[in-house]
């Protein structure tokens, strides 16, 4: 008893520090997580076995975490490495991408072709954002598509806020449809050993379906902006050429080449047997060998700070699951939804959307991931029908505020550095409704294909 109630403890006060942003996220789960292990694994229940279990290192050193045929065995016990090391090799990728030009092309090129009209740049934008974060992390995606954006707005004298609004929903709404655009599905992939074409078929109907009535959505909310600013003729004669963007020509061919074998490697993986592990770090070998004199400099740019906070998280998480805390709360959802699949499904849903409007969605994933597996198992629900739920809620809940995803904070703050600051109310008041409609379409999709 004394071990559970330290380790709600521990956890109420890391998601409380996280929220209040005084210390850095990396540091909160870190210290968190050296008091599980201290206090609540050595000084309440005194069991090496759930320190080790928790810490999950033995993992690593087996051949299924690499390679695996038929049904993956991987747990979502303790620290998830193969999510920790997928996301790692991501990034060396995508910083590998960015060293060479690669998303300023695109974006410029985009532009380019729809010859710099704003309402045809307003929904290609959306397209581009929510492509590219089905296989790119969003932030990374909303970051230099916003810059570009801001860039655009001050050549083309448009107000740029209504587009980064719409790319920045867009990117978590393309997160959603695939298992590496969104890390709560990251870890939910890794944790319940679902594919890449798991979640497109599942999750990507979804995000397809959404997507469509989200840009009719977001047209119908800013056109009356997106009209005013098309007025008159600009020059942009003297606009760079996207080509200029390219920063070494060499690198950026290879780079692509290894964004596409990453893609086919991802898709193909349930079939080929390779772990979204040893994609990552394949993936990762390959951007150094080929970046050879800049290996220093992607390797400075990689957000360690990430990869740290999902290690303290892991292991704070692993305490509520040792001591049994994650099978009270799963008991407590079933009694709460009297058995009803749906009232179950929708309150999983819902109430993953709203905690991650507000919080965080990355350790809300990882914590409610031991908690559908004890539903599956008391409820006889399917498991996977809980993870679309928990994967639809916890990604698109996140959009509805400025600080529910870390792309909404990079989307504003690249908006405010230009010049165009997005106060609470104008942010809400756009895409609160938007995140609504795609959580009404997902939990009838829900209802309609699987229950």
């Amino acid at each position: 008893m004394i071990a559970q109630i330290l380790a709600v403890l521990i956890f109420l006060a890391m998601f409380l520090l996280i929220i209040t942003e005084k210390f850095e996220r990396h540091v909160i789960t870190l210290c968190c997580g050296a008091l599980t292990l201290i206090f609540v694994f050595g000084v309440c229940m005194r069991s090496v076995d759930a320190i080790m279990e928790t810490l999950n290192v033995h993992s690593i050193f087996t051949l299924d975490f690499w390679y695996h045929v038929g049904e993956s065995s991987e747990s979502s016990s303790g620290i998830n490495w193969a999510t920790i090391i997928f996301i790692a090799g991501m990034m060396i990728m995508v910083e590998g991408m960015a060293l060479v030009g690669f998303f300023r092309w695109l974006c410029m090129k985009i532009a380019n072709m729809v010859h710099y009209k704003t309402i045809p740049i307003f929904i290609t934008f959306m397209l581009m954002s929510a492509v590219l974060a089905m296989f790119i992390d969003s932030i990374t995606v909303i970051l230099f598509l916003a810059a570009v954006t801001v860039e655009l707005a001050q050549l083309l004298k448009f107000n740029p806020v209504p587009m980064i609004l719409s790319e920045i929903f867009c990117a978590n709404l393309g997160g959603s449809a695939t298992m590496c655009g969104d890390p709560p599905n990251i870890i939910i992939g890794t944790s319940l050993g679902y594919s890449f074409a798991d979640f497109i078929t599942n999750t990507g109907v979804m995000a397809g379906i959404s997507l469509v009535v989200i840009i009719v959505y977001f047209y119908f909310v800013f056109r009356k902006e997106l009209k005013s600013s098309t007025k008159g003729d600009i020059d942009v004669t003297n606009y760079p050429d996207p080509k200029e963007a390219i920063k070494d020509k060499r690198g950026f061919i290879i780079s692509c080449m290894i964004f596409f074998l990453a893609v086919a490697l991802l898709i193909t993986h349930a079939q080929t047997g390779l772990t979204v592990a040893f994609i990552g770090l394949f993936i990762a070998v390959l951007t150094l060998i080929a970046a050879t004199r800049n290996v220093g400099k992607i390797m400075r740019k990689v957000d360690y700070k990430t990869i740290l906070f999902f290690v303290g998280l892991f292991v704070v998480v692993g305490g509520l699951e040792q001591t049994g805390i994650l099978e009270v709360i799963a008991e407590f959802i079933g009694e709460i939804s009297g058995g009803n699949a749906k009232l179950m499904i929708a309150i999983i849903i819902w109430v993953s959307a709203v905690a991650s409007a507000f919080v965080d969605n990355i350790p809300f994933a990882a914590t409610m991931i031991p908690v559908i597996r004890s539903l599956e198992v008391t409820q006889n629900i399917s498991l996977s029908v809980l993870a679309w739920a928990l994967s639809m809620g916890t990604d698109i809940g996140g959009s509805a505020t400025p600080i529910g995803a870390s792309a909404n904070v990079v989307g504003t703050s690249v908006a405010a550095r230009g010049g165009y600051p997005i106060g609470w109310g104008k942010y809400c008041l756009k895409v609160v409704p938007a995140t609504i409609i795609v959580l009404l379409i997902s939990t009838f999709y829900i209802f309609a294909r699987y229950l």
